[in-house]
């Protein structure tokens, strides 16, 4: 009966995938520049997007924060749009833009009325081909990430954890620094290390194009061929291939934030890529330990014995290797220890026992829930093609990845909770309030 039941579960989620089949076109340039395309009539705007292949890892360990750095320069102005003009043409024309940087890619992304197909297409040609990096730019844009720093990291409360995290975990591979880099580096860089920087990377053949909404597939590819064919190709970016040893031993590290009143303990994991199967399984591992209210961290923990403020575990997925973190902030006269110590519990009953049914058919909803959400606006579908092409190499992982998530079964879960959340394979660090007052 139980398999039954399965097997039609199993149907009803086709069903889904099969309802919400995402239909794309795809073409490589001459440069190299990989062009995706996604028509949907029923959208009143379009996305257009480019992903270059480039972030934190791809820095000298000299020279950190130049992969964010670059996230906000490349809107400081190109030879045909003036400095200051990048953001007015934008919204002058009823769109929106913005930009972000991960550890293994930076992404920007226009969204425009359907009628502006054609600006958006050479404002992003422009970026690649005409970019202006003078010495104006780069001092404005040193101010501005300094500043973001400030606020999104120095003066966040419990704004280092994952900056920590990093720093402990790996010790040869370039995630070990943040993506913002350090202050002096980018102080000290010169503008031909930004112009060498731009050269190397931000270039066709190291980048993906995504075009997506309500458009002519004629229309767009003519524009895509006429702005981006003069873009040269550049020499192939090397690929990183750096090898971390395996964690043996428990890593105890302390760390003491002057934003904070609360200590917290986090417990950190190095585990494989985001193309792994076993990323995908520690994911729905995350969502049983501490996805809403009726999770198993969170119920027993912070609703049931009240010893916790907030509770939480999640994976970062990233290309080469990913982190998986638990941590707990303690209420009242508990302890971080006491926190940590219940945590173990549930993580070595997961070892040990296969989760319930009922479990399972809730991380089998939830995935169901996610597919559908993840690809439920044009500008989501945008970003996930992009994704797949360049950190997965399969674009029809947007289509199909739900069955990867739906193949996983009870065992898998018991098998990588006992692979890879051991205490002599983590970072133990007490993240504590400073001795020191800090000083306004």
């Amino acid at each position: 009966m139980k398999n039954m039941l399965f097997a039609l579960f199993t149907l009803a989620c086709a069903q889904v995938a099969s309802a919400q089949k995402v239909a794309f076109e795809e073409f490589t340039l001459d440069n190299g520049l990989h062009v995706i395309l996604h028509q949907d009539k029923s959208a009143p705007v379009i996305i257009t997007s480019v992903m270059y292949h480039v972030g934190t890892k791809n820095e000298n360990p000299n020279h950190t924060g130049f992969a964010h750095f670059f996230e906000h320069l490349l809107f400081e102005g190109t030879e045909n749009i003036g400095r200051g003009e990048w953001m007015k043409i934008v919204s002058g024309n009823g769109g929106t833009n913005n930009a972000n940087t991960s550890v293994d890619r930076t992404y920007y992304y226009e969204v425009f009325p359907s009628n502006n197909l054609e600006l958006a297409i050479w404002m992003e040609a422009e970026r690649m081909l005409h970019p202006v990096i003078n010495q104006i730019g780069v001092d404005t844009q040193k101010e501005v990430v300094k500043e973001e720093k400030r606020l999104k990291v120095d003066n966040q409360p419990y704004g280092n954890v994952i900056n920590v995290v990093k720093e402990n975990l790996f010790i040869k591979h370039p995630y070990r620094w943040d993506i913002d880099g350090k202050t002096e580096h980018i102080d000290a860089a010169t503008l031909e290390e930004f112009k060498a920087f731009n050269k190397k990377f931000y270039v066709p053949n190291n980048a993906v194009l995504v075009v997506a909404g309500n458009f002519e597939t004629s229309e767009a590819t003519k524009w895509i061929n006429k702005y981006f064919n003069p873009v040269k190709k550049a020499p192939a970016v090397e690929k990183i291939a750096i090898t971390e040893e395996p964690i043996t031993k428990t890593i105890q590290a302390t760390f003491e934030d002057p934003n904070i009143q609360i200590p917290a303990i986090v417990a950190a994991y190095r585990v494989p890529s985001m193309k792994s199967k076993d990323a995908r399984i520690l994911e729905l591992i995350s969502t049983l330990l501490s996805d809403g209210k009726s999770s198993i961290l969170y119920k027993k923990i912070v609703d049931d014995k009240k010893m916790a403020l907030q509770v939480g575990a999640y994976i970062m997925q990233q290309e080469d290797y990913g982190m998986y973190i638990i941590y707990g902030l303690p209420l009242g006269e508990n302890t971080t220890a006491s926190i940590l110590k219940e945590i173990d519990e549930e993580i070595l009953k997961l070892q040990m026992d296969l989760i319930s049914e009922r479990d399972f058919q809730k991380l089998q909803n939830k995935i169901e829930n996610d597919f559908v959400n993840n690809n439920a606006t044009v500008e989501g579908i945008a970003e996930n093609l992009a994704t797949y092409y360049l950190l997965y190499n399969d674009v029809n992982l947007i289509n199909i990845n739900i069955k990867n998530y739906l193949s996983i079964t009870r065992e898998d879960i018991r098998n990588a909770a006992k692979t890879y959340l051991n205490s002599s394979q983590r970072l133990l660090l007490d993240y504590i309030p400073s001795k020191e007052k800090k000083l306004n």
